[in-house]
């Protein structure tokens, strides 16, 4: 069977790190190739990552939660298929970063379902997170979509606890039954990185700079997974090709064939222990010839100079740049299986993590270059 158009393609926050990549992979494979007829972007603000005008894509500025600007939006695009990705960036834990998670990631989601149901959609993919099945204190070892999703007091980050619930709105939006319903799907990605990344390739290159790359805490054998951003991009296409092949079959596929009302776990398929992943950044940062020396740090005394830094900068009114939510992640095994998703969507990673790695970082240098030009 061939693969079928995706036709015209909406991409929810697709101004922002991931979703500018799933906007880039459309410009570049499925327009020249017919395999969508048109692109289509809704973010808050569409001044960066975007196309040149000659690529034809749409931009719309919009607050996802605004219903009435929404529907207008849908109305005016008219889109088969609709990828979301917009989501705030999960750094913080305060009142106004917890409202702002809740605001975007459940009500916007539900703006955004009721949008494409008001508009006849077909096809809606989802930006969930792999995070949502984590307590953050348990090993995540080579763990898969039947595992339970963590909510309620057993979750201690809300931003996992919004990304869950508006997992769960997306999936149950999913209509098998009714003639031109919705068919939806969730993508749950594991530590992105690539280019556009300003959390964790930021925070750990300025380790290396501020000469703090020899301290290890933990004992490095906590395997961990990251997925080079275009792989996850690459993934959402994939799914929408899934729920897009659905809705113009003739025949219902079997249960165990369907893509639509499921969650997918995509990763690099690459585990790699924590530590490792840091000096592969350091790596290409500059830090050419390794380390002499390398001073290992207990997880408890981690987790004591991150409550020193929180309570420092609390009283500094500054974000720390080294917390105990951190070092828990430095030091947490969490690593997924990803068959499911190379069996029912045909994914496979399509840049290795560590030329992935290699891109973040020319980019990251890229971006300070351009800065500093600028300030000449």
């Amino acid at each position: 069977m061939s693969t079928p158009s995706l036709g015209k393609v909406m991409v929810i926050g697709g101004c922002g790190f991931l979703g500018h990549h799933v906007v880039n992979l459309l410009v570049r494979d499925y327009l020249p190739e017919k395999a969508a007829t048109g692109v289509s972007v809704v973010d808050l603000r569409c001044t960066r990552n975007r196309q040149p005008d000659e690529a034809g894509v749409k931009y719309y500025e919009a607050d996802i939660t605004n219903e009435e600007r929404m529907t207008a939006i849908f109305k005016e695009a008219k889109p088969d298929v609709v990828i979301h990705t917009a989501s705030p960036a999960a750094q913080s834990s305060t009142k106004v970063d917890n409202d702002l998670f809740y605001k975007v990631n459940v009500e916007g989601t539900r703006t955004i379902v009721d949008a494409c149901k008001a508009a006849g959609v077909r096809c809606l993919v989802y930006t969930s997170s792999a995070s949502i099945i984590s307590d953050n204190k348990s090993d995540l070892i080579n763990a898969d979509e039947r595992w339970p999703v963590i909510r309620g007091k057993e979750q201690t980050e809300y931003y996992s606890e919004t990304k869950a619930a508006a997992e769960e709105l997306v999936l149950a939006a999913n209509d098998r039954v009714s003639p031109g319903g919705l068919l939806t799907n969730a993508i749950r990605p594991s530590g992105i990185n690539g280019e556009g990344d300003t959390m964790a390739m930021y925070h750990i290159i300025n380790i290396y700079r501020q000469g703090r790359h020899n301290i290890q805490i933990g004992e490095n054998t906590n395997m961990f997974d990251f997925t080079y951003v275009e792989n996850v991009a690459h993934a959402h296409l994939l799914a929408a090709l899934g729920l897009r092949a659905t809705t113009l079959a003739k025949t219902a596929p079997l249960d165990h064939e369907r893509v639509d009302g499921e969650a997918f776990f995509i990763t690099n398929g690459s585990p790699i222990y924590f530590w490792d992943f840091t000096r592969t950044i350091w790596k290409y940062a500059g830090n050419k010839d390794g380390l002499d020396k390398v001073w290992t740090l207990s997880r408890e005394v981690g987790m004591f100079f991150g409550l020193m830094s929180e309570i420092v900068y609390g009283i500094l009114r500054k974000p720390p740049t080294f917390n105990r939510q951190r070092i828990a992640y430095a030091c947490m095994t969490r690593y997924y299986d990803i068959s499911k998703a190379k069996r029912l969507l045909g994914y496979e990673p399509i840049v290795s993590l560590e030329e992935g790695i290699k891109r973040g970082v020319e980019w990251f240098q890229e971006q300070e270059r351009l800065k500093e030009a600028g300030k000449a």
